[in-house]
């Protein structure tokens, strides 16, 4: 039987069953050096979907550079049905100078589709789109936590988009947001375009999370399994993820130093006490309470703080006991390797 059709990422042309580490060029650094996008493609034997897998489009976040390159050494890879294009680090410059920007400042995730006559960020969002987005069916972008914070596992989509559904309960993070859209992001390219895609989100920025990166792998491997790219296999049992109906930040109602009473994944009632803000010389103390029942899903890791500073990243379920289910599933220990 004749092979698949190849695929072609910049000038390298992968036949089946090829799998390559191609360096897509950029613009160089001041310097002179040579500066350029990896990517590896494994280009199965067998018809199947395309599906590209990228991390770090903001350079701190590193929890998605580790589970792509985790991903790339599972030996399940070698046989997959379809095309894997992984991009463990989008933003090159950023992640060089450990910044979550591009060096003239600007947030790559706000520069989508691009163009090859603007800025920085726009030329290195314009190749991405026609090297990577352009040649896939479905995408999964990693994100961390910025600004001193922590993210829950936690996948944002578009539930009006019943493949996204899909392929969100599929992933199996404890937390599913359905998230408007941002202007000129990633995700809003790409969802023009009609492909499926879902951002992960866990961690913080400059930080491994272990748990973050389980999760996350798991989680990619499993949506694998769900397009058919890899064998379905019997899963244990694990709460179905929830659908926060509501999120909102919670912010500091004083300057000072912040004591947090809770933690990522705690399930927490209306007017609980979540932290405590005191000031340096401790003369006053003012309470930081729920403003309705939810999980903590975001929280702040730096303990000083402005006043109107967002703190913690609140959701809602429908009930207590999909609350209940979520904290029992992220405390749990992964054992999944």
């Amino acid at each position: 039987m004749p092979g698949r059709r190849s695929i072609t990422i910049g000038e390298v042309c992968l036949k089946s069953g090829e799998r390559a580490t191609i360096d897509l060029p950029i613009a160089k650094l001041y310097t002179h050096t040579e500066m350029s996008l990896p990517v590896h493609v494994v280009h199965g034997k067998k018809d199947g979907p395309v599906l590209f897998v990228s991390a770090a489009i903001h350079g701190d976040e590193i929890n998605g550079v580790e589970i792509v390159r985790r991903l790339l050494k599972l030996k399940l890879i070698k046989n997959i049905k379809g095309t894997l294009i992984a991009i463990p680090i989008v933003n090159v410059y950023g992640f060089i100078s450990r910044s979550r920007y591009l060096p003239d400042g600007r947030d790559l995730n706000r520069s989508f589709p691009g163009s090859y006559s603007g800025s920085l960020a726009s030329l290195l969002a314009r190749l991405f789109m026609d090297e990577i987005v352009a040649k896939s069916s479905h995408g999964i972008d990693l994100h961390s936590g910025s600004g001193h914070r922590s993210n829950l596992p936690q996948i944002r989509v578009s539930l009006d988009n019943p493949e996204v559904e899909r392929l969100a309960n599929a992933f199996g993070a404890p937390v599913i947001i359905n998230a408007r859209l941002r202007d000129n992001s990633l995700r809003e390219a790409v969802i023009d375009r009609g492909i499926p895609m879902l951002v992960y989100e866990g961690g913080e920025s400059l930080r491994f999370n272990e748990r973050s990166i389980a999760i996350g792998l798991k989680g990619i491997v499993s949506v694998m399994r769900e397009l058919n790219m890899l064998p379905q296999k019997a899963r244990k049992h694990m709460p179905h993820p929830v659908v926060a109906k509501t999120t909102s930040w919670v912010r500091a109602n004083k300057s000072g130093i912040i004591h947090s009473a809770v933690s990522l994944g705690s399930v927490v009632k209306k007017n609980q006490v979540m932290a405590c803000i005191v000031d340096p010389i401790g003369d006053n103390e003012e309470k930081l309470l729920a403003p309705f029942e939810g999980i903590v899903i975001g929280s702040l890791v730096l303990p000083l703080v402005h006043k109107g500073d967002a703190i913690f990243h609140l959701a809602s379920a429908e009930s207590r006991q999909e609350l209940e289910e979520i904290s029992d599933n992220v405390l749990a220990e992964a054992n999944w390797r």
